[in-house]
């Protein structure tokens, strides 16, 4: 979604990369103004409510402005990019228009330069997002008075004065631009602290980890009687280990919900609140099928497949619901209608830094083993890295969660939107059982499906429920069943 504008200078507005969401998070530019860029080059990453995706720019040209930071939601419809394109490219980016706000990053060019105390080489530089480029030197320039808020006056003629006097370098003014590298803007960001409000303790006023920690730290009231704290001075010592206060001082942290956990949150409520939920349990002998398991790991057919018992419960799952096709159903509230699936669309509930994603493996049903086995591994390291894409979360019609990895014995799962039906599956663990008339350890999980009870009842379910089990107790039944 592009727009000519004058002076053939293009604008790059946000699209909808997620079928009719509003909005998404820009999570990283790749490209800075005064970069070249050419068509299908991916300029950044955003975060929609469904999925991180890369948007690649469609045409060729020089950056001329990028109108949002990292870390802010935009939405579908709004340029976020501006590309000179033709002979516009050839015409140097205009000079920033305002003077840089707090909330924009510097670089880890320009943060090492100033840490170094080193000039930054000639030509094109790194600069602030939104303000085009500019040149400047590593020594930053002290700002008009009239720019200068009155309760830095003081500090910015401090400033002024130290430099003129040949005493070194001066405290940097970090009211306007706090003086900071990358992962400590970062750290302040996941902390919620303003580095406008965190005094620099580091080398040229360079703000560091302990800054920011200890902006965070409860402040200490004074001892009755103690003197007035010292003013800081122009090149302060490292702070002590004791002044280093840890993160886990905190009494609270704030998280934004935004992105995927916001469209979870959301889904989640709707289908606890609207969905009437039923679970049910069983506790089965597993022992077969992780022997199974270890026979496939050698079969040659499954060479460089990730073969698990996930892949065998998924399985099972499949010729349950095979057995019993009345479960694979959704509910249509304005037609007033269960539309029954002769297709199974398998959800693989993920847990990812970026919150609970369910992708699904399309036509699970018409896969063989090796196939399926393929999908899950596939499915799995898309999630872990983040580049799981808004149409594999989309249509799903049943969802397995493993909940057994995390040490859990088993759970209440809530519905997918949308869907009838979700397993969970708890830890495989030794156990005592019953087995051929004597007590022995045996491999052992318990299952619990929960169902929409307005597409299943409770015979429906059971039956489901017990299909997967008897399969895991006795895996030759997925070639007598299937």
């Amino acid at each position: 979604m592009t727009t000519m504008t004058e002076g053939s200078v293009r604008e790059f507005k946000m699209p909808d990369v997620g079928e009719g969401l509003t909005e998404a998070e820009i999570l990283k530019w790749y490209v800075q103004p005064g970069d070249t860029v050419t068509d299908g080059q991916v300029v950044c990453e955003v975060e929609t409510a469904k999925a991180a995706v890369e948007l690649p720019i469609p045409y060729d040209g020089v950056v001329r402005e990028l109108h949002f930071p990292e870390g802010t939601t935009v939405d579908v419809g709004t340029s976020i990019i501006a590309v000179a394109v033709g002979d516009a490219a050839a015409a140097p980016a205009p000079e920033p228009a305002q003077a840089p706000v707090e909330g924009t990053a510097d670089t880890a060019t320009e943060s090492a330069a100033a840490e170094a105390g080193e000039k930054k080489p000639e030509g094109r530089q790194p600069v602030l997002v939104g303000y085009g480029v500019s040149t400047s030197s590593t020594r930053r320039r002290p700002r008009k008075a009239a720019e200068v808020p009155v309760q830095e006056a003081s500090a910015a003629s401090a400033a002024i004065q130290a430099e003129m006097n040949g005493h070194g370098s001066a405290p940097a003014v970090t009211r306007g631009r706090p003086l900071a590298k990358p992962p400590v803007r970062k750290l302040a960001k996941d902390l919620g602290v303003d580095l406008a409000t965190v005094a620099p303790t580091g080398p040229d006023g360079i703000i560091t980890r302990e800054d920011v920690h200890a902006a965070v730290a409860p402040a200490q009231a004074p001892e009755p009687g103690a003197a007035p704290a010292a003013p800081v001075a122009a090149t302060p010592a490292a702070p002590s280990p004791a002044a280093a206060v840890s993160y886990d001082t905190a009494r609270e942290t704030r998280i934004p919900v935004k992105g995927v956990r916001k469209a979870t949150a959301a889904a989640m409520v709707g289908s606890a609140f609207t969905a009437p939920h039923v679970t049910e349990f069983v506790t089965v002998d597993v022992t077969r099928t992780m022997k199974l398991v270890e026979e496939l790991k050698q079969d040659k057919e499954f060479t460089g497949l990730r073969v698990n018992p996930l892949l065998l419960i998924a399985k099972a799952l499949l010729v349950a619901i095979k057995r019993n096709p009345d479960v694979n159903a959704s509910w249509d509230e304005a037609a007033q209608e269960i539309v029954v699936k002769h297709y199974v669309n398998l959800g693989i509930a993920a847990a990812t830094p970026r919150g609970l994603i369910v992708p699904n493996i399309k036509d699970a049903h018409a896969k063989t083993l090796p196939q399926l086995a393929g999908s899950l591994g596939e499915l799995v390291s898309t999630a872990r890295e983040g580049k799981t894409s808004p149409a594999a979360m989309q249509a799903g019609t049943v969802t397995i969660t493993n909940v057994g990895v995390f040490g859990v014995d088993t759970g209440t799962p809530i519905l997918n939107p949308g869907e009838s039906a979700i397993l969970a599956v708890g830890a495989i663990k030794l156990q005592p059982w019953v087995h051929k008339g004597k007590v022995k350890p045996r491999q052992v999980t318990t299952l619990a499906l929960s169902f929409d009870h307005r597409l299943v009842d409770g015979e429906l379910g059971s039956k489901v429920l017990a299909d997967v089990a008897a399969i895991l107790e006795q895996p030759k039944r997925l070639l007598t069943w299937a």
